[in-house]
């Protein structure tokens, strides 16, 4: 295993993927920072103890956080009730950043989590659209795959449950207001729409992985830069926080496995 100047074991895929996620809310200010899943709750974590103080994180339940306390614990102090309602209006005035995951996501950032097939005679069904339309069209939506493949990463996803940028642009201005997805993180790399038809582009690539590696295990044409750069490493202080005061316990190698 390699190590840091300073002795730490060097960082590993995961805490990639964490650093990564936390980039989502970089500038962010004082909005309300959703992020499902594992890493991308260590990612908003970590984002608020750095570059992104103003964040507002919650307890998953109706809580405020005053501090930051590890993956899975309670906070220990508290700075405001966020009931369900107020949730709601921070989420239809564009003040809150979600990061969701995709059971099925296309080249312009359509999302599945609704079921796999025909909608009339589905072969699988999942979550159903949840608020999935609600926080596309009103709030930055960014989102996190932690296994790419090219069931993920499909021409046309089978149900749109997450609005993408072709569907947003037909529908209008009031569709397009607030809809953003400022990036997507997977355990291969990250993504973008940063390409003048606002489709899916390769942005950096996880230490290890090559870009013929993201381009199998993705369904469709991904624009793809001469150079891609890598994802930026972790900083010494970065690897502290992940490993000793937000997620301890590891969780985030159990999402990503080394």
């Amino acid at each position: 295993m390699s190590v840091t100047e300073t002795g730490l074991p060097a960082a590993t895929r995961a805490e990639y993927c964490v650093v990564a996620c936390a980039e989502a809310w970089r500038g962010d200010g004082e909005v309300l920072a959703s992020p499902m899943g594992t890493v991308p709750a260590i990612g908003a974590r970590l984002a608020k103890l750095t570059f992104s103080p103003g964040l507002l994180l919650t307890d998953g339940e109706a809580l405020l956080m005053a501090d930051v306390p590890a993956v899975g614990e309670r906070p220990g102090a508290v700075e405001g009730w966020l009931p369900f309602r107020q949730h709601l209006a921070l989420t239809a005035t564009g003040r809150r950043h979600v990061m969701m995951g995709a059971s099925q996501l296309d080249r312009h950032g359509n999302q599945n989590i609704s079921c796999i097939g025909d909608w009339a005679r589905p072969t699988r069904q999942l979550l159903g659209v949840r608020g999935a339309p609600v926080n596309t069209l009103n709030n930055p939506t960014s989102y996190w795959v932690p296994k790419h493949s090219a069931r993920v990463f499909v021409e046309r996803v089978d149900m749109v449950s997450g609005v993408g940028y072709d569907r947003a642009a037909a529908a209008g201005p009031a569709a397009t207001r607030y809809h953003r997805i400022p990036e997507v993180v997977t355990n291969l790399g990250v993504f973008d729409f940063e390409t003048p038809d606002r489709t899916m582009r390769l942005r950096s690539l996880h230490p290890g992985v090559t870009v013929e590696q993201v381009t199998a295990a993705t369904g469709f044409a991904l624009t793809v830069l001469d150079e891609v750069p890598l994802t930026r490493e972790p900083t010494e202080e970065e690897l502290r926080l992940i490993r000793e005061v937000v997620d301890p316990k590891g969780l985030r190698e159990r999402e990503v496995p080394a």
